[in-house]
């Protein structure tokens, strides 16, 4: 039987299962064939548990792969990302982040033996979206909804009408992805630049490649505490699944 892609079908599926009231109290939900399926699969309550908020965004059609043997440090990605999206060229605004791994590499100033980056062993680790399955922590913790996903790319694109600045994304991103804009006042992230990366365009090294999408947040260490600005239920829930086993999220 084809199964319809209506939020209907959820709101009908969640009062059975006594969740009626996480869905009017939560004003987002995006809803797609495959969505309702694995929804329903895992079971309501063993997904969302009786007070979790209700983030079903669909997965995106690619991503942006990065390999840090093949960067040069240029910086040319976050120029080009910068250029195409804001009309200045102004790296600290760029969506891919290569000075989070220039000069300090994955683990900070005080990185010790796993030190990397140009005070390092040279390897720059370029810091790029993983375009996060469900749950999506900055959707997740947006209180103005104003994370959706773009119906060409299926990428999470910030509604800067809906934005209000309130930086809760940036907390609630565990890879520490989020932009913000200071002058503007608004959060921002990488969308896939509908579905042409100026960034993978601008690699000379091609250190860069835009294939499509597939989970890797459990293939990477967080670089700050996981949804902190997130309940503690809804946190734990989320750390199960985008951190790997048997690691803790850092610390700050």
């Amino acid at each position: 039987m084809k199964r319809e892609n209506s939020p209907e079908l959820i709101r009908l599926a969640a009062n059975a299962a006594g969740m009626e009231a996480t869905l009017s109290r939560r004003g987002f939900l995006l809803l797609s064939a495959s969505a309702v399926s694995g929804f329903t699969a895992l079971g309501l309550c063993e997904a969302l548990g009786a007070s979790a908020p209700l983030v079903i965004l669909d997965n995106a059609k690619g991503m942006i792969l990065a390999d840090p043997s093949r960067c040069v440090g240029c910086q040319r990605c976050e120029l080009a990302c910068t250029e195409f999206n804001d009309g200045r060229a102004q790296p600290s605004q760029a969506r891919i982040k290569i000075d989070h791994a220039m000069n300090f590499g994955p683990e900070g100033p005080t990185g010790g033996p796993g030190m990397q980056g140009t005070w390092g062993n040279g390897l720059v680790v370029q810091g790029v979206c993983r375009q996060c399955p469900h749950p999506v922590p900055c959707a997740t913790a947006c209180p103005e909804s104003a994370i959706q996903t773009d119906p060409k790319t299926g990428a999470r694109v910030v509604d800067a009408k809906r934005c209000v600045g309130c930086r809760l994304c940036q907390r609630a991103c565990p890879w520490d992805m989020m932009t913000f804009d200071e002058e503007r006042q608004k959060a921002s992230k990488c969308f896939l630049c509908h579905g042409k990366p100026k960034c993978v365009e601008a690699c000379p090294a091609g250190a860069l490649r835009f294939v499509p999408w597939r989970d890797i947040t459990r293939e990477g260490r967080a670089g700050a505490a996981t949804l902190s600005a997130l309940s503690p239920a809804t946190a734990k829930a989320c750390v199960d699944c985008h951190v790997p086993s048997g690691k803790k999220p850092a610390r700050r």
